[in-house]
């Protein structure tokens, strides 16, 4: 059939029945180790990625059959899978084929001979919500086809070669494509069979359509349809199920607390700020004890050790290193499991020198680091009136509370 042919009756479709073809195959090498999982099957609080999203097309109201395309050495799981989670709307499980267009095009030829539409979904996107399914269904029903997708919020620039930028886009037409992608089964037939014929490979299957000069209706759905591609997106996805939940004022808790000697020959550097004395603190890194009581009080509200741990003084990679460098990995850590600051409260316990000047810059390095407000950071000092070590001058030490919530 000619693609114009096929658009040409999609007006004329007496029915609207409609399939779902789930693409899950790939291995997800990006995940890294999984306990031998491809991450379609990794689970995500409790339920595998793969169930999720059957499980929002299932229960979509104008969803009529659910066709899964997986691995061919994988087919064999998912009859136990489907019994588990009740899918009674998937009719059969497909092998892939070697590209993605292959692919769907084995599980479109195996959907339902009643379909008249298709929704062809990234089995990796399982956030999507059965409110987006239907918002995309019905755009196609309406234009013949249209595909999921989300704002671009940061500012893209064009580079060449030599990454030089040759030109800044404007993100206002731009839309981060995402799945379902809903098609006439007309339509879809004719372009995929065409690109078959024709060795077209495309990213996403929108692409055919546009290939061959057909108009698809972008649809904004949420941002939180993103695909599950590395670790941290598993953290970020987590998040995301808190939420919806109402689980989003998780708060978590942590104390820190580091000291160093001082020695002369050194820089005083604390919490990013160097302090003039005519000693330093003495350590593997720079010896920023505020910021070494800081990171340990995040790790242990992750529940992620101490910063030994991570950066022993074992390690010549951080032999006389920035303590911000490792204090910026620390907040990567914490974000990508979800956290935010709520808010830090740090003690810098030194009987010299006067740190009431740089008290302020210590906020601000500190709230930098985190990504947070400087308001949400606090740091005194203190002495111990010429007691113990401190009193001596004979090192620094400091104490430091964190309070993480859930990222909204």
């Amino acid at each position: 059939m000619k693609i114009t042919q096929a658009i040409g009756k999609l007006t004329k479709l007496p029915h609207k029945f409609t399939s779902a073809v789930i693409a899950v195959g790939g291995k997800g090498t990006r995940m890294g180790d999984a306990a031998g999982k491809t991450k379609q099957f990794i689970t995500i609080r409790g339920i595998p990625v793969v169930a999720r999203t059957l499980i929002a097309f299932q229960n979509c109201g104008c969803i009529d059959e659910i066709v899964i395309v997986a691995n061919e050495d994988e087919t064999e799981l998912y009859p136990e899978l489907i019994k588990e989670y009740g899918l009674t709307k998937v009719t059969r499980t497909v092998a892939g084929g070697k590209t993605r267009r292959e692919s769907v095009l084995n599980g479109f030829n195996a959907i339902d001979e009643r379909a008249r539409f298709v929704a062809i979904h990234d089995g990796a996107r399982c956030l999507v919500t059965e409110e987006d399914i239907e918002k995309v269904v019905s755009a196609a029903y309406a234009h013949g086809a249209a595909i999921a997708c989300s704002k671009v919020n940061d500012t893209i620039k064009e580079v060449n070669m030599s990454l030089d930028v040759t030109q800044t886009i404007n993100r206002d037409a731009l839309r981060a494509a995402q799945t379902p992608q809903v098609f006439g089964c007309d339509l879809y037939r004719a372009i995929a069979l065409t690109a078959k014929e024709e060795g077209f490979e495309a990213t996403d299957d929108a692409s055919l359509a546009e290939h061959y000069g057909f108009k698809v209706r972008a649809v904004e759905t949420s941002e939180d349809n993103f695909k599950i591609t590395t670790k941290s997106d598993v953290f970020r996805a987590e998040s995301v199920i808190d939420r919806r939940n109402g689980d989003a004022a998780v708060m978590r808790i942590g104390h820190g607390y580091d000291v160093h000697k001082l020695v002369e020959g050194r820089k005083l550097i604390l919490g990013g700020v160097v302090v003039p004395h005519t000693l330093g603190l003495d350590g593997h890194s720079d010896a920023d004890v505020l910021l070494h009581a800081v990171m340990d009080a995040v790790l242990g509200a992750l529940s992620l050790g101490d910063i030994g741990l991570h950066f022993p003084d074992s390690d010549d990679r951080y032999l006389g290193i920035d303590s911000g460098v490792l204090t910026l990995k620390v907040a990567d850590m914490m974000k990508e499991r979800g956290f935010e600051i709520a808010n830090i409260d740090a003690t810098v316990i030194a009987q010299k020198p006067k740190l009431r000047p740089y008290i302020d810059a210590m906020r601000e390095n500190v709230a930098e680091l985190f990504g947070c407000e400087k308001d949400r950071v606090n740091v005194k000092a203190t002495t111990e009136e010429k007691l113990g070590f401190t009193g001596r001058e004979e090192g620094i030490a400091a104490h430091a509370v964190v309070l993480l919530e859930k990222a909204r």
